[in-house]
């Protein structure tokens, strides 16, 4: 198969090759160069003692149990509560009252913890809206007071989200010389040169010959996957991927096998059993087979294993998918992402994707990979054809904060560097003093996403409140997003934060962690 063939994802070359029986993969590495290779399976969640098992299972047990006690004597004492979940005038119910419990139930009781108002850049410190209910939950009241907390919530690793500075004043400049928005899509009057300039210059940071930007890191996924693979193709997606990319392998419509999360082994089983069968009914070979990772995990904190899958790849011939929502910009020595950090060649992975939510402080993200797949993009993709182009002073925030980076700004040209390092000196401080207070800590070294598990819905409800008596932005995270018993608090670590607000912070987390009885971590 020709290079070009494969950049493109359009071949329709038969995979009758690919039927040979597979010799079982060399064993490997524990290391790349100098970085460890990622867990193969969830860490930590193995060593749960079979107490906070038992008692996180009695607990949701309990909620679900109380909720449908509720719902019963609700829908007779207080009918009017429950017209919304009934048929009315023939129309059946948007929501069934069954699909609904628990949003009504156990996130209601929860949700003070969750889409607090902000009234200030979720820089560093960010200031809170203060409010308090009076009817457990369904409503709220405003003090007027604005609370200045730490912020381990909001997903600024290099500190790029902020009103003032180099970057800023950047966009100032953009948006008095092109204005704010085209008002089109880019294939009708939208194709700015600052849009063609800041295309060119993520092609270069990542390592690819071209790149195409999408205006929503949602859509980035969801309508750029279905342009690439459709019926009578596969894809095999890890069984964690963020639901963006579910969502763009569902509108594809191909067919659709997950393997274990981060578990190569299960890959490539799933790979031999896929090939060796072809397409359901027919049998037979799949025009294309597309395999769908991340480069990290952002509720797990964990890197994929992507040298092993490289060596799957290649031994298979499959095309490689890597969403770099959460590595770009904030993993390898140069924040190329998870490419950079196991000095992996990009033009290895068949297509990258990332955003500029993270890293960049800004919205938006990218596609890249070869020159013919970016123009078969910009030809097929609903997100290049009829979505509105990327605003200007968004473009303008990724353009100057990418050349800061890259060290090409001539004013700040150790500034970005000097960004990196600290987010890895912070990253893995914060880590490992979380697991020497003796917190179950999950995800891989030098992850800027640090996930702690706390189990129960109950834990994280208080946990939240108790950070936020002390100052402390934090975000929460239970099922549908996690499993239902591993129930966790997501802290995310930025260069801006300082070794005095790490350290203020990890004081007030252990002191909630004895409160809480949550220091499980049996290897302290």
């Amino acid at each position: 198969m020709g290079k070009g063939q494969r950049a493109q994802l359009t071949s329709t070359e038969t995979i009758q090759a690919r039927r040979e029986v597979a010799k079982p993969p060399p064993a490997h590495a524990e290391t790349v160069g100098s970085q460890p290779l990622p867990h193969e399976t969830p860490n930590d969640l193995d060593d749960i003692p079979t107490t906070t098992l038992v008692t996180t299972y009695l607990n949701i047990l309990l909620l679900v149990v109380l909720a449908h006690i509720e719902d019963f004597f609700g829908k007779i004492f207080k009918p009017q509560q429950y017209v919304q979940l009934r048929v009315q005038n023939g129309y059946a119910p948007m929501v069934s009252d069954f699909e609904s419990l628990w949003s009504r139930h156990v996130y209601a009781r929860l949700r003070d913890c969750f889409n607090r108002p902000i009234a200030g850049v979720a820089g560093r410190i960010v200031q809170l809206v203060d409010r308090y209910t009076k009817d457990y939950n369904r409503t709220f009241q405003y003090t007027g007071k604005i609370l200045n907390v730490l912020n381990l919530a909001s997903y600024n690793y290099l500190g790029f989200a902020q009103s003032e500075g180099p970057c800023a004043d950047k966009v100032e400049e953009a948006m008095k010389e092109h204005g704010i928005t085209q008002a089109s899509s880019r294939s009708e009057a939208g194709r700015t040169r600052l849009l063609v300039e800041t295309e060119e210059m993520v092609a270069r940071f990542v390592g690819t010959e071209a790149a195409l930007i999408v205006s929503m890191g949602y859509a980035t996924n969801a309508l750029n996957m279905p342009a690439l693979i459709s019926k009578g193709c596969l894809i095999i997606s890890d069984e964690l991927n963020h639901s963006s990319l579910v969502s763009g392998a569902r509108l594809s419509g191909a067919t659709i096998r997950v393997f274990r999360h981060n578990n190569t082994a299960d890959l490539e089983k799933q790979l031999r059993k896929s090939i060796s069968q072809g397409q359901p009914r027919t049998h037979r070979p799949w025009k294309k087979i597309l395999v769908v990772v991340e480069g990290l995990y952002s509720m797990e904190g964990e890197f994929c294993n992507l040298p092993k899958i490289i060596e799957l790849r290649n031994k298979y011939r499959f095309y490689l998918y890597v969403d770099e929502a959460h590595s770009i910009g904030a993993l390898g020595k140069r924040g190329r992402g998870i490419c950079d950090h196991f000095g992996v060649d990009p033009r290895e992975v068949d297509v990258l994707m990332g955003t500029f939510t993270k890293s960049f402080g800004a919205a938006g993200g990218y596609i890249a990979g070869s020159k013919a797949l970016i123009d078969y993009l910009r030809v097929h993709s609903y997100s290049a054809v009829y979505a509105e182009a990327m605003s200007i002073p968004v473009l303008a925030q990724v353009n100057s904060s990418m050349r800061m980076i890259m060290g090409e700004d001539r004013e700040n040209a150790l500034l970005g560097q000097e960004k990196l390092d600290q987010l890895a000196a912070n990253s893995k401080y914060f880590a490992d003093k979380l697991k020497e207070l003796g917190f179950m800590v999950l995800g891989d070294p030098g992850s800027p996403v640090v996930p702690l598990l706390l189990f129960s819905p109950s834990r994280m409800m208080a946990f939240s409140r108790e950070c936020l008596k002390r100052n402390i932005a934090v975000v929460v995270v239970s099922y549908p997003a996690t499993p239902i018993i591993a129930g966790r608090v997501r802290f995310c670590v930025s260069s801006s934060h300082t070794r005095e607000d790490l350290d203020f912070a990890l004081e007030q987390i252990s002191e909630i962690g004895d409160l809480l009885l949550v220091k499980l971590n049996k290897h302290k």
